[in-house]
């Protein structure tokens, strides 16, 4: 691609960074910039900039938060009994869209995946494990992408909590295996919420480590 300005070649190449754009696809997202008005523009760059260099996790369970606790975890009409277990952000977003969900939420950072170099130590399962601990919680809601790799996540979780007296379950099998949580549809989402399992049904089947 051949540019008559630098300034707009740098542009594009910033916006081709993102995923899923390509340098087209950038094209036209700055020369749509270029006809915005500039107060606009500074409003859109300010908000970028902003979010990058204030945004938190929440302290208490990984989410995105404008403060060190987030909304979530801070809402009194919450179910504090009940904590969601989340391989990322995406997923809470799209469990929380579904609005058949009212307790609060663990972001774990990922899953298990040996091959790529995640173990326990890359994961938040010790934070996991303190608010355990504390005693307030009964259930935990295991919402893993159905995958080898959150399969093993759910199962090595569930050994490690197992002599806690709170109750495990995972969420039923409306998303297939293989599929990822973020790219469920809400319904399907939502009635795997709703028809969640103990966790002694589902890694029953599952070989030993």
């Amino acid at each position: 691609m051949i540019f008559s300005s630098k300034l707009i070649e740098d542009a594009v190449r910033e916006f081709s960074r993102l995923p899923g754009i390509g340098k087209k696809t950038a094209l036209r997202m700055v020369l749509h910039l270029l006809k915005m008005e500039k107060g606009e523009v500074d409003g859109f760059t300010g908000a970028l900039s902003a979010m990058r260099h204030q945004i938190r996790f929440c302290t208490t369970c990984h989410n995105i938060s404008d403060t060190d606790v987030c909304g979530i975890c801070a809402s009194p009409g919450r179910n504090k009994a009940q904590i969601c277990v989340v391989e990322n952000i995406r997923d809470i977003i799209a469990i929380e869209s579904t609005q058949q969900y009212n307790g609060l939420y663990h972001v774990l950072g990922g899953i298990l995946s040996p091959l790529d170099g995640i173990g326990p130590e890359q994961l938040h399962i010790g934070s996991l494990q303190e608010r355990v601990a504390a005693g307030t919680v009964e259930e935990l809601i295991m919402a893993l992408s159905p995958t080898i790799e959150g399969d093993t996540t759910v199962y090595y979780l569930a050994r490690q909590l197992s002599g806690s007296p709170l109750k495990i379950t995972t969420i039923a099998r409306g998303i297939s295996f293989g599929g990822e949580l973020e790219y469920a549809d809400e319904m399907t989402l939502a009635r795997s919420i709703a028809k969640r399992l103990p966790i002694d049904n589902y890694v029953s089947v599952r070989p030993n480590p």
